[in-house]
């Protein structure tokens, strides 16, 4: 009897990696992509090594040179950690590989935890690379084995491209048995053909311009581009995309209506299968996320082939330009495309009520916290400006902190403090990065800035692990993925290395301590450092939660200049501590100025 096993979107698509004979699999955690590498470390394969690189683009690099040396390999990341590995792609891509080598980047549309709403699959446009894009967890399962069989074929790199509702969703999939698998069989020089040098890169660009066009037509046969229905009007969706809308469609045809469905699981799109799906129509709608790629291959296609069939989509704004699709949205769109009347949607039980409106917030006894309310309070009427980056640091934009005043990307802060710097010598420079970001691209800013004799004070916020997306390791914390120890990367250390000369080791919930260590920073020029070392609220044991005396004068200074989840208060009223969320870590109680908040389960009379 088959298995059926509940799957999240990710852990279907490492299975399916495991299923397809992966023996190599690399990555950085970022959502919604983090899942893949934890499930290929919990499953503990023999024969299959998984690893959290520092950044992407080593973890690419890795992968790359296990693919070389015939292995199936893996390597994962979330949409933007593409840019960051886009490097060594562009010109894998010439070198080839000679095991079958897949490159999950995984679309944030919404974006629900991202920088930028990235369409991955122009990556696959400007790197000449193939692109799957599964539409269900249940595809991506199946999906991923013929990505790795392609790449082998090819003998390069391709693209897989989940999107969030692909990452997150569930389906009961059926675990099939492996398929046959084969031993690496090893590097094997040839006289400089892993070596990229223009006259090669020329040559293998017309390979690729070639195979692409092969391609092109190969996959009009390929299963998961398919082709069904009739009628002068036609809808053609990728992605999730296209589950929406192969769902609004089978409502419609009941309805009585006539229409094409066209699914593109590819890039390039199956040429031939869609100029079969556009001949006799005359009109189209395109369904799908991020940007209209499907629906400018339809244009160029009726172009070369002079059709006159009338797209319609993100161009002419019927679908939207930005943002996450949805089915009750494709379904209003395929009705009023179809000119039918949309069916009001069945209720079968009392609607919901709204919930309430819950900004992203600091967690209660977060390190950070202190950390950025230690410099605030230092810099009260100073002129000073606050450079971010990526993490959950990020929310100390927020109010009441309000202590993050540039976030651009992994790593930018240093860098973009030395600009500042340079251009408004009068103000103090602070840059904040969380200790995994000094690994993954915070290094160079620091050389940069010792290098360049720049005037600005890095904060290093530890919290002695990857908090943003989910707690993975990194090689500060003494721990790989398998759950191997490892040599543990001092920062304090690191820093020396490179040039830091000026460096104190911070308690974040020592208020008048970080206080006094941020003020001290301001008195001195170049570059130093701030090393505030605090557990995240995932690692930290728990102590008794606090509570307020009747001491308490509400002032409402604890909730109003704090913002910690935990501490609540009305003007005129005491203020109160919630024993669930409270960890105990003291900061509100230094703050107090009456004393009034105490640790709470003592004898306080």
């Amino acid at each position: 009897m088959a298995e059926i096993r509940l799957l999240m979107g990710n852990e279907a698509i490492a299975l399916g990696a495991l299923r397809a004979g992966l023996r190599f699999a690399s990555g950085y955690p970022g959502t919604p992509s983090s899942e893949i590498l934890e499930t290929l470390a919990k499953e503990k394969r023999e024969g299959v090594y998984a690893e959290w690189s520092v950044n992407e683009k080593t973890a690419l690099e890795a992968a790359a040179g296990a693919a070389m040396a015939g292995a199936r390999a893996l390597v994962t990341m979330k949409q933007v950690g593409l840019n960051v590995a886009s490097d060594p792609l562009m010109s894998l891509n010439y070198v080839g590989v000679k095991g079958g080598m897949v490159v999950v980047a995984a679309d944030d549309p919404g974006p629900l935890s991202s920088q930028t709403e990235q369409d991955t699959r122009h990556f696959g446009q400007f790197a000449k690379i193939p692109v799957f894009d599964p539409s269900s967890p249940e595809e991506a399962y199946l999906m991923i084995a013929d990505a790795f069989e392609l790449s082998e074929k090819i003998h390069r790199p391709v693209l897989f491209r989940p999107t969030t509702r692909v990452c997150h969703g569930y389906a009961s999939i059926e675990i099939l048995a492996d398929l046959p698998q084969k031993a690496p069989e090893g590097f094997t020089k040839d006289g400089g053909a892993w070596v990229i040098f223009p006259r090669l890169a020329y040559q293998n660009h017309l390979l690729i311009e070639d195979g692409l066009e092969a391609l092109a037509d190969e996959w009009s046969n390929y299963r998961f581009n398919a082709l069904s229905g009739k009628g002068k009007k036609g809808i053609a969706a990728g992605g999730v995309s296209f589950a929406y809308a192969a769902e609004a469609v089978e409502g419609a045809l009941q309805s009585g209506a006539e229409c094409r469905l066209f699914k593109v699981a590819t890039y390039p799109i199956p040429e031939r299968k869609a100029l079969e799906f556009l001949d006799g129509l005359e009109e189209v709608l395109v369904a799908e996320e991020l940007d209209p790629v499907i629906e400018k291959e339809l244009f160029r296609l009726c172009g070369k082939h002079g059709l006159r069939v009338k797209i319609r989509g993100k161009g002419d704004g019927t679908m939207p330009r930005a943002g996450e699709n949805s089915a009750a949205g494709i379904k209003k769109a395929i009705a009023a495309f179809l000119g039918l009347k949309e069916e009001p949607t069945r209720v079968f039980c009392e609607e919901a009520p709204s919930l309430p409106q819950r900004p992203p917030v600091l967690c209660a006894g977060c390190p950070h916290r202190g950390s950025f309310f230690a410099v605030k309070e230092a810099c009260k009427g100073k002129k000073a400006v606050f450079s971010g980056d990526i993490g959950c640091y990020t929310l100390g934009n927020a109010a009441p902190l309000n202590m993050v005043d540039t976030c651009l990307c992994m790593g930018a802060g240093l860098a973009q403090a030395q600009g500042l710097s340079k251009i408004e010598p009068d103000a103090a420079h602070f840059a904040f990065i969380g200790d995994s970001t000094f690994f993954h691209t915070g290094m160079p800013g620091v050389l940069n800035a010792v290098y360049n004799g720049a005037d600005v004070i890095l904060c290093i916020l530890d919290n002695s692990t990857t908090a943003m997306t989910g707690g993975q390791p990194h090689p500060g914390t003494g721990k790989t993925l398998m759950g191997n120890t490892a040599v543990k990367a001092d920062i304090y250390g690191v820093l020396k290395a490179l040039g830091v000369e000026r460096i104190q080791r911070v308690n974040p919930f020592d208020l008048g301590g970080a206080r006094a260590a941020v003020e001290e920073a301001l008195q001195g020029s170049g570059v130093r450092a701030l090393l505030f070392e605090g557990p995240c609220i995932a690692l930290a044991t728990k102590k008794q939660p606090l509570e307020v005396l009747q001491a308490c004068i509400a002032c409402g200074r604890c909730a109003r200049e704090l913002g910690c989840p935990a501490i609540s208060w009305e003007k005129g009223h005491k203020a109160s501590v919630d024993g669930l969320l409270c960890t105990g870590c003291g900061l509100c109680a230094g703050l107090c100025p009456a004393g009034a908040i105490v640790e709470g389960g003592k004898n306080h009379a």
